[in-house]
C-alpha cells in the first residue's frame, strides 16, 4: 500500500526535463505505466484520500482502502489516458474519476449486501468542510503534497552532492522559520555569513526547480504547466520561462 504520510522552459515548447506521468500512464510498456502511476499517486494519494474521507464520511481505514483500490484500478483500466487539459484541470478530472469509482464500488457493495456478504458504502456526501468546499480542500492538499515531495527531492539532491549543510540551513531557516539573523546562523554552523547567503540561495533555486519538475510531471503540455505553476507559486509567465 502507498504510504499515507511521502525551470520553466520556452513558452512555445513543453520543457523536456521530465516526461509527463499522465502521458506515460497510457504507455504500451507495463513498467512505464507502473512508474507513471506511482508518480501520479505520490502527488494525489493524500488529496484523494482526504476527498473520499470527507465527501463520503469514511473511516480512516476505509478511506485508505478505497484510495488504494482507486489507484490500482486506475493502473488496470488506464483511467488517465482520457484526460483532456482543454476541458478541465487534472485535479478536476481525477476527482471525477474518484467519484465515479466510489459510486460504482457502492453499487457493488450494495449487491453484495443483499447477499449478506458485505456492508454498504454510504453515499451521503458533504460539499463543504469548515467553510471550504471540497475542491479547495483537494487543491490545498495537492499543493501541500507537492511541496513535501520537492523538499524530499532537495534533501536527496543535497546528500548526493555532498551539500548536507546547505539543506540543514534551508531546513532551519526556510522550513522551520528560524528567526536567527544570517550572522547568528553563520556562527552556529561555523561558516562565514556569505556562505549562509550563498547556501540558502542555492537551495531556494534548486527547490524551485525541483518543484516545477514535479508540476511538469503532472501536466501534459506547456499551457497546462504554466497554469499549474502559477497556481502553486503565484508567479507570472515571465518567471516560468
Amino acid at each position: 500500500m502507498i504510504d499515507d504520510t511521502t525551470i520553466g522552459g520556452s513558452s512555445s515548447k513543453f520543457p523536456p526535463t521530465r516526461r509527463s506521468a499522465i502521458v506515460a500512464s497510457g504507455s504500451s510498456q507495463p513498467e512505464e505505466r507502473q512508474q507513471a502511476l506511482e508518480k501520479i499517486a505520490a502527488a494525489y494519494w493524500k488529496p484523494v484520500y482526504k476527498f473520499i474521507r470527507l465527501k463520503w464520511s469514511q473511516s480512516n481505514e476505509d478511506a485508505k482502502d478505497l484510495t488504494q483500490a482507486f489507484f490500482t484500478r486506475a493502473l488496470e483500466k488506464q483511467f488517465f489516458t482520457d484526460y483532456r487539459p482543454e476541458k478541465a484541470s487534472f485535479r478536476t478530472f481525477i476527482r471525477t474519476c474518484v467519484t465515479r469509482f466510489v459510486i460504482n464500488e457502492s453499487k457493488y457493495a450494495n449487491r453484495l449486501k443483499r447477499g449478506g456478504d458485505a456492508q454498504n458504502v454510504p453515499l451521503e456526501t458533504a460539499e463543504d468542510v469548515c467553510g471550504e468546499n471540497l475542491q479547495e480542500v483537494f487543491e490545498k492538499e495537492w499543493i501541500r503534497t507537492l511541496f513535501t515531495l520537492a523538499v524530499e527531492d532537495l534533501r536527496s539532491l543535497c546528500l548526493t552532492k555532498g551539500k548536507r549543510l546547505h539543506f540543514e540551513l534551508f531546513e532551519r531557516y526556510d522550513l522551520e522559520h528560524c528567526e536567527l539573523a544570517y550572522a547568528q546562523l553563520a556562527a552556529k554552523f561555523e561558516i562565514a555569513p556569505t556562505d549562509v547567503t550563498n547556501y540558502l540561495a542555492w537551495c531556494r533555486r534548486e527547490f524551485r526547480r525541483l518543484l516545477l519538475d514535479r508540476i511538469r510531471e503532472l501536466t501534459v503540455d506547456a499551457a497546462e504547466f504554466r497554469r499549474e505553476a502559477r497556481l502553486v507559486l503565484g508567479e507570472t509567465d515571465d518567471y516560468l520561462r
